[in-house]
């Protein structure tokens, strides 16, 4: 193999984990978000919860003042059936206090509803404390591991860096080139092994000649794939094996 293809294919390792950990990095700002919305959602429970039970406590005030109202009506509807003259007037005061008794009653009714509305609106506060300091426990952990992931990756990332500039320092500016324009079209992966006779990455049928002159000891030309154009590599199976088992073997094509 080429001594600079060798160099090609230590970059493309290198920017391979790169890559992940780009990756891994740019999922952080969304499980930070989504570990806040969660909180969010909690609280919000609890604002709801309390907003209701304040609206509750307002409209049992508004009936309790309905119902005094109405019995001062009561009161005074019946002080003055003893200073009436007719009978008709009497009747009517009679009717307009039956009316205010029935308005009490529906307000007494309305009172009660509330009431029991507010024990609600209790219960619901407790539990969505509780829950809110259960999330809040929870999204506590979450963020202090999503955290330490980030900073390992961060690392992991200058690490990758520092050692994507040693080898880049090593090949060829016009060939990097090369190299970077295949690597944005296929998604970071300029280089592809030939196997069964094959490109690795497209499976597009290498040329029997070309299969030959890859395998030849000695070449120094470069190979590309006629489909996807990737820079093509070739290692002899007896030299993965040996490699794969620790013992030394031929050099790769």
């Amino acid at each position: 193999m080429l001594t600079v293809l060798q160099k090609l294919l230590e970059l493309q390792s290198v920017d391979v984990r790169l890559n992940e950990v780009r990756a891994q990095l740019a999922k952080f700002p969304k499980k930070i978000a989504d570990a806040d919305a969660r909180a969010a959602s909690a609280k919000a429970e609890l604002e709801q919860s309390k907003a209701a039970q304040l609206a509750s406590f307002k409209d049992r005030k508004k009936y309790e003042l309905d119902v005094e109202a109405w019995k001062d009506r009561v009161r005074k509807y019946r002080d003055q059936t003893s200073q009436v003259k007719t009978n008709e007037a009497y009747k009517a005061l009679q009717h307009e206090v039956q009316m205010a008794e029935d308005e009490i009653a529906k307000a007494e009714d309305r009172l009660l509803e509330q009431m029991v509305a507010g024990e609600e609106y209790d219960r619901r506060i407790k539990k969505a404390e509780a829950a809110l300091k259960d999330v809040e426990a929870e999204v506590r952990v979450q963020r202090a591991t999503i955290e330490e992931n980030k900073a390992a990756a961060e690392k992991s990332l200058a690490e990758f860096t520092a050692e994507r500039a040693a080898v880049v320092a090593e090949i060829p500016e016009n060939l990097l080139d090369h190299y970077e324009r295949i690597a944005r079209k296929h998604n970071g992966v300029a280089l592809a092994e030939v196997r069964d006779e094959k490109c690795g990455a497209c499976g597009m049928r290498v040329r029997p000649h070309v299969f030959q002159e890859m395998r030849r000891l000695g070449s120094d030309e470069m190979f590309h794939c006629e489909t996807c154009t990737r820079i093509l590599y070739y290692i002899e199976p007896s030299f993965r094996a040996s490699a794969s088992a620790g013992q030394p073997g031929e050099t790769p094509q």
